[in-house]
């Protein structure tokens, strides 16, 4: 997974990374929004999902302390990151920054 993140994380185009966890409650609140998010905008911006469980290399190279945390990338370049659940509105605002 580790070369395959780096090259999706390099796009010219916005990267939502979703890191979480299964056994997380309030990362399975943040998936439908994600979900919703990915319909309206299309090939806007890329949305991916990263388990922490799973991944846990590429978890500690961000320092992901908490889940669900979401990161946005450009050109492999970190343009956000903040833990927590975000609103679909919060999510739109910070992506249309990094357009």
């Amino acid at each position: 997974m580790k070369a395959n993140f780096d090259s999706i994380i390099n796009s010219d185009k916005p990267v939502l990374v979703d890191f979480f966890a299964e056994w997380c409650g309030p990362c399975k609140m943040q998936s439908p929004i994600l979900k919703e998010l990915a319909t309206e905008l299309g090939d806007k911006v890329k949305i991916i999902k990263i388990d922490v469980d799973q991944n846990q290399e590429i978890a500690y190279r961000f320092q992901i302390r908490s889940v669900p945390t979401l990161m946005i990338f450009k050109n492999g370049v970190t343009k956000y990151q903040q833990p927590g659940v975000h609103s679909k509105s919060q999510i739109i605002n910070i992506i249309n920054q990094n357009l």
